[in-house]
C-alpha cells in the first residue's frame, strides 16, 4: 500500500462477533479500522482487539447519526470508508476504492447494494434502486442527525462506484424483526421530538399504503414469498411505529 492514499476504515458494533472476522480481512486496503463499540456482551471486542489494525472504542448507543458521527472524529485520515459488518466488500469494490483515490473526482461516493434476504437476492421491493455513500472525505461530510435512517450530507461533489455491494442483513426472522422494531422505536421518537401526534390515520392508512405501495407499486409480489414477506413486516413496523409515538406521548413503556 506504498504511496497508497490513507484511507480511515470506521465501524460501529453491537454483538457483530459473526460477521466481524471475515469483514475485517475485506478491509485489507485500509490503514487503520476505527471500531465505535456500543458495549457488546458476545466476542465483539476479543475478535477486534485480535487485529493490529484496530482501535477500539466504546460509546453507549443513543441513535446512528450521533454514533457514527463520534466514530468518524476518532478516524486519523481525511478519508473514511464507513461499511456495516453485514455488508460484503468484494475484491473488486475494494480495488476500486484504492484506484479512485488516486486522482479522487468527488469528496463522496455512493455505492449500489444488492440486498440479501433469507438465502436470496431481492430484485425488487423497492430495494432495487438502493444506493449509499460509504466512501467519503470527512473534512466535507458530516452525518445529520436523524436517530435513523441517517444521511451523509456532503458540501461538495458526489459520484458513484461501479462495483455493487451485497448488502446481508438477515441472520433469521427474529433478528430482522428486532430491526426493524428497533427502528421503529427511534422513528417514533424523531417524530415526538418534532411535535407529530399519532391520528388514526397513522395506524389504519399508513401500514396499508406501505404494504400495497412496496408490494404491488414497487413490485415486491416478483420477489415471491419474500416480497410478501418484507413488504408485510416493514407495514407492521410502519403500525408498530406509530404506537411507539402513542406510548411516549402517554408516558408508557
Amino acid at each position: 500500500m506504498k504511496n497508497q492514499t490513507k484511507i480511515s476504515a470506521v465501524i460501529i458494533t453491537l454483538n457483530e462477533e459473526k460477521a466481524l472476522p471475515a469483514f475485517l480481512d475485506s478491509l485489507w486496503f485500509a490503514h487503520e479500522i476505527i471500531i465505535l463499540d456500543s458495549y457488546s456482551t458476545d466476542n465483539t471486542l476479543a475478535i477486534a482487539n485480535s487485529n493490529e489494525k484496530v482501535k477500539v472504542y466504546q460509546r453507549t448507543f443513543d441513535d446512528f447519526s450521533s454514533q457514527k458521527n463520534a466514530a468518524i472524529s476518532k478516524a486519523s485520515h481525511d478519508w473514511i470508508v464507513f461499511f456495516d459488518p453485514d455488508e460484503k466488500i468484494t475484491k473488486q469494490l475494494s480495488k476500486e476504492i484504492v484506484n479512485t483515490l488516486k486522482d479522487p473526482k468527488a469528496i463522496a461516493y455512493y455505492v449500489n447494494r444488492e440486498f440479501h434476504f433469507m438465502g436470496k437476492k431481492i430484485k425488487f421491493s423497492g430495494l432495487q434502486n438502493d444506493k449509499v455513500i460509504r466512501l467519503f472525505n470527512k473534512k466535507n461530510c458530516t452525518y445529520n442527525n436523524n436517530l435513523v435512517h441517517e444521511e451523509l450530507h456532503t458540501t461538495g461533489t458526489t459520484a458513484t462506484l461501479k462495483n455493487k455491494l451485497p448488502h446481508y442483513t438477515y441472520t433469521t426472522f427474529d433478528n430482522y424483526t428486532a430491526k426493524m422494531h428497533h427502528y421503529s422505536a427511534l422513528k417514533a421518537r424523531m417524530l415526538y421530538n418534532k411535535g407529530v401526534k399519532p391520528k388514526i390515520y397513522h395506524f389504519f392508512f399508513r401500514p396499508w399504503w406501505r404494504f400495497v405501495n412496496q408490494y404491488f407499486f414497487k413490485l415486491g409480489i416478483l420477489d415471491g414469498k419474500r416480497g410478501f414477506i418484507l413488504a408485510y413486516v416493514s407495514a407492521f413496523s410502519v403500525f408498530k411505529r406509530y404506537v411507539n409515538l402513542w406510548l411516549l406521548y402517554r408516558n408508557i413503556k
